[in-house]
């Protein structure tokens, strides 16, 4: 079956680092977008960064731009978020998921397409990641 597993969460102080792997299994990455989400308490879930596989437009929420970087292996089973200069804001779970999608619409407008209820075609479990002192 069709599989997104997250993990690299933990507790990290204020400033710090996390790489986050999302590793797929059961379907071919090629002609989905794939990215990351985050949910904090009380908070809506957000489009944190998404990588179109077959094109490599990107989309990075202006919250986390020059702080985090997505990337995926040669093998295109894995996704990664790279993470620095973490903030306490940055605490949630963050999510994996993967979207069919094409040169249009944008990498953007799939994103948040994901992001949608439902919208999502295939979804991991959350890892969590807390930034505190």
């Amino acid at each position: 079956q069709v599989q997104l597993v997250e993990s690299g969460g933990g507790l990290v102080p204020p400033g710090g680092s996390l790489r986050l792997s999302c590793v797929t299994s059961g379907f071919t990455l090629d002609n989905y977008a794939i990215g990351w989400f985050r949910q904090a308490p009380g908070k809506e879930r957000e489009a944190v960064s998404c990588l179109d596989i077959t094109g490599g437009d990107t989309f990075v929420a202006d919250s986390v731009k020059d702080r985090f970087t997505i990337s995926r292996d040669v093998a295109k089973t894995t996704v990664f978020l790279d993470m620095s200069n973490l903030k306490p804001e940055d605490t949630a779970v963050y999510y994996c998921a993967a979207k069919l999608h094409s040169i249009s619409p944008s990498i953007w407008a799939t994103c948040h397409a994901t992001n949608r209820p439902g919208g999502g075609d295939y979804w991991g479990r959350g890892t969590q990641v807390t930034v505190s002192s």
